[in-house]
């Protein structure tokens, strides 16, 4: 749309353009609501019950066979210390055929566990990264189903954040720290009916280590989760500002911004980093924190465990045995420290999608909506109520009707709107920047429902049509155009995408752009880039004037078409669009009124009402306010 046009809700000052509150300027809050947020993650893992039980039963059979290890090799030890006594004694030897079949056998055990555990990473692996591709397509289902005024009001980039970054971090974390969680809780358990197995009181003494360790990973996770939350936000606000200043480039270049832009750049990369690295610090100290105390454990252990050898009541096998099972014992307690610092990622980075995807949509259907039919070259407007199925010929009236609107409640744009625009009419509306022209068009299109009034379309209000139906009659050329990455032909073709080589060929002709078209090295086949930056503005708008007729609408809206072409260019594309309208409900909104003499009926706008109304010759006469925009192009040029 016309970008001077609108007049969208005022941004608060000091955040980037759109950017979404907060992201700027104080602390990054914690969740709000960190449960919640974990339990829409599960239920995204519903779905893989099976899979999921797989991984449950191989991580627990791979982490059991780890365990027993332990177990097993302590009879060796004891076997290598009788013998090494029986030796010493002169009453026997080392038994090594027993040695061998325990190393026999311990060799079977690690190898089955490294299978186990080989396929239940395998397994996760496709489980994570199912959820993230849903994850994105859910998002990418929700941006179609979003008000228009959601991305007038938040920065590009950070949506772009949340679909890459966000979905990314949610990816990885889910991958490790459901492993983890899985393995390092049948670890821990494991290991303790193994420890208890051997001695209970040495158990008694590593178990009362836990609550210490716990207690401490829990002020080090409370500390570190809001700027977990601050890193995802901020690194969205950098994605906006690498957006903004690469889309708008050469204006900075023009302007000498280049200053001023990599200021706001080092201002937010600023906040990123101090959001990172506290987060970062604070999460790492987690791990030595826990084997601190680990190790303090282990050291009474062993003065234990050596009191006791001592006195007979336990083997050095056994004790080499608990040595490692206290060591092993440590070792999820530290994991699982670690995963709830991969968890606050997790969460940090799935709220900021689910918020996305909770965010208010466009106004649900009606339940029983007006549909566009077609039947040969001719449509029809369907619809259902009580009394049955009704149909008639779509004709193309519209009629607005005390149409009052604002983008927020408390001002205005539109106030007591009304006027008839008869089948076939071709009509303009002019105006001060801000008088609310474009917006009168997002509303006969439905990106905004009107507050007050109702819009008309052969009698039906249009709240009452399908969205995709209703769009369907219209055509729209805009002044910003929007072209994408593919070649020349399928640019012209998205107006119809079942449309002939041929027929993209003849309105490429009628827009005047198929000679230029023609002297490109791929012709039709020339592709575009992202930007369009290898064809001129001219040129660009030329491809969306014959997008616009290929599509061959019944109602066109031209907001600014022809402002950016050459004098000579616009009369040809003029003629092209008095073609393009005949027979057809047309909206002309124009700053340059010359090029709307010839409209039937000129809406004449002033602070969302209309003040004037007539054609060109009558509103000229009456000296008011059409007559003053009018004249006032050209007193310069006196």
């Amino acid at each position: 749309m016309n970008h001077n046009e609108e007049r969208r809700p005022a941004r608060p000052a000091g955040r980037p353009m759109g950017g979404p509150p907060g992201m700027m300027g104080g602390p990054a809050e914690k969740p709000k609501d960190f449960k919640g947020t974990l339990g829409k993650l599960i239920r995204y893992l519903g779905r893989h019950r099976v899979s999921m039980l797989v991984v449950l039963v191989f991580a627990t059979l791979g982490t059991v066979f780890s365990i027993v290890g332990p177990k097993i090799l302590s009879k060796a030890t004891n076997e290598i210390v009788r013998g090494l006594i029986a030796s010493a004694m002169g009453t026997g030897s080392i038994d090594f055929d027993y040695i061998a079949r325990i190393v026999l056998a311990l060799t079977g055990l690690y190898v089955a566990s490294a299978l186990f555990s080989y396929v239940q990473s395998f397994v996760m692996a496709g489980i994570s990264t199912d959820i993230s591709y849903r994850l994105r397509q859910d998002i990418a289902e929700k941006i179609h189903r979003l008000p228009l005024k959601y991305f007038e009001g938040h920065s590009l980039g950070d949506v772009l954040s949340r679909i890459t970054n966000d979905v990314d971090t949610i990816n990885q974390s889910l991958h490790q720290s459901i492993q983890q969680i899985i393995t390092s809780v049948t670890m821990l358990i494991g290991t303790l009916v193994m420890m208890l197995s051997i001695n209970v009181a040495m158990t008694g003494v590593t178990v009362l280590i836990v609550p210490f360790t716990m207690v401490l990973s829990l002020i080090i996770i409370k500390s570190s989760q809001k700027h977990f939350v601050g890193q995802q936000r901020y690194l969205g606000e950098i994605n906006g500002r690498v957006e903004e200043s690469y889309g708008g480039h050469k204006v900075v270049r023009a302007f000498r911004a280049e200053e001023q832009q990599l200021s706001a750049f080092d201002e937010s990369n600023q906040k990123l980093y101090q959001s990172s690295w506290r987060a970062q610090f604070l999460s790492s100290l987690i791990m030595p924190a826990a084997n601190f105390i680990g190790n303090l454990g282990y050291v009474v252990v062993c003065v234990l465990g050596a009191s006791k050898a001592s006195t007979g009541t336990i083997t050095i096998g056994d004790i080499q045995a608990f040595l490692q099972y206290v060591r092993t014992f440590n070792q999820p307690i530290s994991q699982i420290a670690n995963i709830s610092n991969v968890l606050q990622q997790t969460a940090a980075a799935a709220e900021r999608v689910f918020a996305f995807l909770d965010e208010p949509e466009e106004t649900p259907e009606s339940a029983s909506p007006v549909t566009v039919v077609v039947r040969g070259a001719r449509k029809y407007l369907a619809w259902s109520d009580q009394s049955g199925a009704h149909e008639q010929p779509f004709v193309g009236e519209i009629v607005f009707d005390h149409v009052s609107f604002g983008y927020t409640p408390e001002k205005r744009v539109i106030r007591d709107f009304s006027a008839r625009v008869a089948p076939g009419d071709k009509v303009a509306l002019v105006g001060h920047t801000g008088a609310g022209k474009t917006t009168v068009v997002k509303l006969l299109l439905r990106f905004y429902d009107v507050n007050e009034g109702r819009i008309t379309i052969d009698g039906h209000d249009i709240r009452d049509f399908a969205r995709r139906d209703l769009r369907t009659l219209f055509g729209m050329v805009l002044q910003d155009t929007w072209l994408y990455g593919d070649t020349i032909a399928e640019n012209i073709r998205y107006g119809r995408r079942a449309a002939s080589d041929e027929e993209v060929i003849r309105a490429a002709k009628a827009a005047r752009i198929d000679h230029y078209i023609r002297t490109l090295p791929g012709s039709y086949g020339e592709m575009l880039d992202e930007e369009s930056t290898n064809i001129s503005q001219g040129q660009r708008q030329l491809m969306t004037i014959a997008r616009a007729i290929l599509a061959d609408p019944d109602i066109l809206i031209l907001d600014e078409a022809t402002s950016s072409v050459d004098t000579k260019t616009e009369v040809d594309i003029q003629r092209a669009m008095d073609r393009l309208m005949e027979k057809r409900t047309s909206f002309v909104i124009a700053h340059r009124l010359s090029t709307i003499r010839d409209c039937g009926l000129i809406l004449v706008m002033e602070e969302g009402d209309i003040v004037e109304q007539g054609d060109h010759a009558s509103l000229l006469a009456k000296g008011g306010v059409y007559a003053e925009l009018y004249n006032s192009q050209f007193d310069k040029a006196s």
